[in-house]
């Protein structure tokens, strides 16, 4: 079981262990059943293949999100 600090300290030592893996969208931490989880949002299912099950004692949960694209904001606003 992890508290909220240790959590958040794991996810600063995954966050600087894959700064620069492909794939990786996103790095946080999230309620677990007992306590607290790092979260890795990662593109494709493949993407976590080389992550670990967890981190100085605190598990690692990975979401496939897909792939994040920027939607243009409209020009026009209508009316309500």
């Amino acid at each position: 079981m992890a508290d909220l600090h240790q959590a958040r300290a794991a996810k600063e030592r995954l966050r600087s262990e894959i700064a620069e893996r492909p794939g990786v969208s996103g790095i946080g931490v999230t309620p677990d059943a007992d306590g607290y989880a790092v979260q890795v949002n990662v593109q494709r299912r493949n993407d976590a293949a080389a992550l670990p099950e967890s981190v100085d004692g605190v598990r690692v949960q990975v979401r496939v999100i897909g792939p994040i694209t920027a939607h243009s904001r409209p020009t026009r606003l209508r009316a309500v």
